[in-house]
């Protein structure tokens, strides 16, 4: 059909490419697209749809060529400023994609999809309050859109705002009930708020709507382990793996869940997936020089090894560097400035460096968590000899006269970890709940530096516990502060590795679903022999667990020669 001299031929071509776009027809819409603007080069609304057609067929660069052609002839097009912003945004120039919507909404004010495209963009600048607005801006517009309601929750879940994302998900639902993505995203937000048998649900009913959901397969496997089903979490990772081979996050989470229920051999594989997660937390270290995963030998060799997590983490693999060094390896053990100096301890000829030291010359380097992947630890193999580590002299001196005479048992408290630790809100106990050890009749001090705002009043109304704060200058004073306690009795934070690491006796607080470290239904741990492990007998259960160390810190009160 010939278009040619026929005035309305444009216009039939622009709803031509419209209709073929609705059935997915790209190239066909496309073809149109071009025909129309050939017979009207001016025509600003099918170079609009120029752009839309060649976005869907993933040409960006092209499409963003279209919406700027179009917007050359009419600079006064909110949808064409918006839909340039979309380019913008997929081609990763996201600042320029808001300063696009900006221009939008100043011609359009009231222009729902431009205030939601927006707040996209700057949810992933991470900019989330002005994000949070803009999506509430775009509901008072169009209230009834259910991909702004999750978005909107999406936000207020970065916030930390969880009751309100989980409300806000529940909006979205009631418009549009079976979206597998937003299930997904309320199973997140119950699971943090401890949920997890609701969260559970909502990933079930994800996966029946979108079987393949590598991501929801894998969150599935998370809230099952924290439920205490650690088969049937295990085997949920390992179908968000079958379903996507390169899903960093199912692979390290199937690796936490091996090495929990005690498969050594294939956990630490699984955990070097760590490197390739999106939402990486920890430091990552690119060296020239080759990453040593135990298949050469290092005998002769300068091998620097590094922190990579937390304190715990160092505390507790740092005993590798003189394992390396009985392998003829020269170490170089890098770690945090505030353990520098207790590090100094270690046996063997071990270089002892802080962040940010210079480095010397070395041939081969290795992260501190995967020295057991390095040196093939299985649980019968675990180099649990202690002490590994021991406290300065000089600060023992000071912190015995500090102390003064000892006249009752001394227990050591931790009771909270870092806040901004990922599973704080697991791990760490309100200080009140500690309340019944001070009537056990033990010389209670405290091993934190810190006193959390919240605990503050129990500390005052406990008022038997000794505080140092300021003179815990670093690991070094508080490993000579715990070297004269007679127990140590620590949630799940570096205190506790420590403790274990000088060989004194610990009691470890744990949640019902640990830390991969602790491992499963025991008491004792391989990794610290002096340990003993309470555990929650459901979750958030704390008080039961209390109530086990009270008792137990009486008997060792009536009997303090027998075995803590």
């Amino acid at each position: 059909m010939s278009f040619v001299g026929n005035p309305e031929a444009p216009r039939t071509l622009y709803a031509r490419a419209g209709a073929l776009q609705e059935l997915k027809r790209y190239e066909e819409a496309l073809a149109c697209c071009d025909e129309a603007i050939s017979l009207k080069p001016d025509y600003a609304e099918a170079l609009n749809r120029r752009g839309v057609i060649l976005a869907m067929l993933e040409r960006i660069e092209e499409a963003l060529a279209t919406f700027e052609r179009a917007l050359a002839i009419v600079p006064a097009s909110a949808e064409t400023w918006t839909n340039r912003g979309n380019a913008l945004g997929e081609l990763r120039r996201i600042d320029q994609a808001v300063a696009s919507y900006d221009r939008a909404i100043a011609i359009r004010p009231e222009f729902s999809g431009a205030h939601y495209c927006r707040a996209l963009a700057l949810a992933e600048l991470g900019r989330f309050d002005e994000a949070l607005a803009g999506f509430e801006k775009a509901l008072s517009i169009v209230p009834r859109n259910a991909d702004a309601w999750t978005h909107r929750g999406n936000v207020l879940f970065a916030l930390k705002r969880h009751e309100e994302a989980l409300a806000s998900y529940d909006s979205s639902l009631a418009i549009r009930p079976d979206h597998a993505k937003t299930c997904n995203d309320k199973g997140a937000a119950l699971a943090e708020l401890g949920r997890f048998g609701a969260a559970l649900k909502c990933y079930d009913k994800a996966i029946s709507l979108q079987p393949d959901s590598a991501e929801t397969l894998n969150n599935r496997g998370l809230a099952l382990a924290e439920l205490g089903r650690f088969d049937e979490a295990l085997a949920s990772h390992v179908s968000a793996t079958t379903v996507r081979p390169d899903l960093a996050e199912a692979h390290f989470d199937e690796g936490l869940c091996r090495l929990l229920t005690g498969d050594f051999r294939r956990g630490w594989e699984k955990y070097e997936w760590r490197w390739k997660r999106k939402d990486r937390r920890w430091k990552i270290r690119d060296f020239p020089q080759p990453k040593w995963l135990g298949e050469e030998e290092i005998g002769g060799k300068t091998i620097l090894l590094h922190t990579e997590q937390g304190l715990g983490d160092t505390i507790q693999f740092c005993r590798y560097a003189s394992l390396a060094a009985e392998r003829g390896a020269k170490v170089v053990l890098v770690v945090q400035p505030t353990l520098r100096s207790l590090m100094e301890s270690l046996a063997g000829p071990v270089q002892v460096l802080a962040e940010g030291d210079p480095l010397p010359a070395f041939d081969l380097h290795c992260p501190l968590p995967s020295l057991p992947l390095a040196f093939r630890t299985t649980l019968d193999n675990i180099p649990g000899r202690v002490p590994y580590l021991k406290p300065d002299e000089s600060r023992i001196d000071f912190w015995r006269t500090r102390l003064g005479p000892k006249t009752l048992v001394r227990v050591g408290l931790v009771w909270s970890g870092h806040p901004e630790h990922k599973k704080d809100r697991d791990r760490t106990l309100p200080l009140k709940d500690l309340a019944p050890l001070a009537g056990a009749g033990c010389a209670l001090f405290s091993l934190q530096k810190e006193i959390r705002d919240s605990d503050k009043e129990a500390f005052e109304s406990i008022g038997v516990i000794r505080q140092f704060g300021d003179e815990l200058n670093d690991f070094s004073d508080t490993a000579a502060l715990a070297s004269f306690m007679d127990l140590v009795i620590s949630v799940d934070t570096s205190a506790a590795h420590l403790a274990g690491a000088l060989g004194k006796p610990v009691w470890i607080l744990l949640p019902r679903a640990p830390d991969w470290r602790w491992l499963l239904d025991r008491e004792d741990s391989p990794w610290y022999p002096t340990a003993r492990l309470f555990r929650q007998p459901k979750p958030g259960d704390w008080q039961s667990v209390v109530e086990r160390v009270t008792a137990e810190l009486l008997r060792l009160k009536a009997h303090p020669h027998r075995r803590v």
